[in-house]
């Protein structure tokens, strides 16, 4: 189904025109979350709503069809989850942290996927779109956001997912024990090892490194 989908179809579905009614009461949410309003803010609720609609989907989303695979954290992920109503806790929002603003939404059910990115040179053209007279680049930005086009705002690009977006989002319910360190292991994310399911760390895949003294 998702490779006969037309490109041309999806950009088609997401609207140039910025709905400043439904982004201002999505911005209205994040700047209480945080007490204050940022252009990274503006950015992530955008990408929500154009990520969303290339997709054919409705957001806020209260069920686990969209996943977002968010590339930083912090403000900009705020507004991401009050445009499309994704949530760590709910599983539907991953952060892979490469200290990139941009975003990778997944329509589960299709495997359909888009990567959504600042365009090139977005924060000239923002400073353009400011009132006359705003000398404030912050301030600039802000409302420069607001207003641009989507096609002038974002890089919409298709993508496919690797691992596939059902991997990504995770079987409920699995349990196994690492036969290396015996953890429990859940939503499916063990590989096979020689003696059976390792968990990532133990397969040579983990962030941290075990320092703890060894008793004497």
């Amino acid at each position: 189904m998702a490779r006969g989908v037309s490109w041309k179809r999806m950009m088609h579905a997401v609207p140039d025109a910025p709905d400043i009614e439904l982004l201002t009461a999505i911005l209205d949410r994040a700047a209480a979350r945080h007490r204050h309003l940022c252009p990274r803010q503006v950015l992530g609720a955008r990408m929500a709503l154009a990520g969303a609609a290339a997709l054919g989907l409705e957001v806020p989303r209260d069920d686990k069809r969209l996943l977002a695979i968010t590339e930083t954290d912090g403000c900009f992920v705020t507004a991401l989850e009050e445009a499309a109503g994704v949530r760590v806790g709910a599983r539907t929002l991953r952060v892979v942290d490469v200290g990139k603003v941009a975003v990778t939404f997944a329509d589960i059910q299709t495997e359909l996927a888009v990567r959504v990115s600042p365009a090139s040179g977005v924060r000239a053209t923002a400073l353009e779109l400011a009132d006359t007279g705003e000398t404030r680049r912050w301030h600039a930005m802000l409302q420069g956001y607001r207003r641009m086009p989507t096609s002038q705002l974002l890089d919409v690009r298709r993508v496919r997912l690797s691992p596939t977006a059902a991997w990504l989002h995770g079987r409920p319910h699995v349990r196994v024990s690492c036969t290396s360190c015996a953890e429990e292991v859940v939503n499916g994310r063990e590989v096979d090892g020689p003696r059976g399911p390792l968990c990532l760390p133990c397969a040579g895949t983990s962030y941290y490194e075990d320092v703890t003294p060894q008793s004497s």
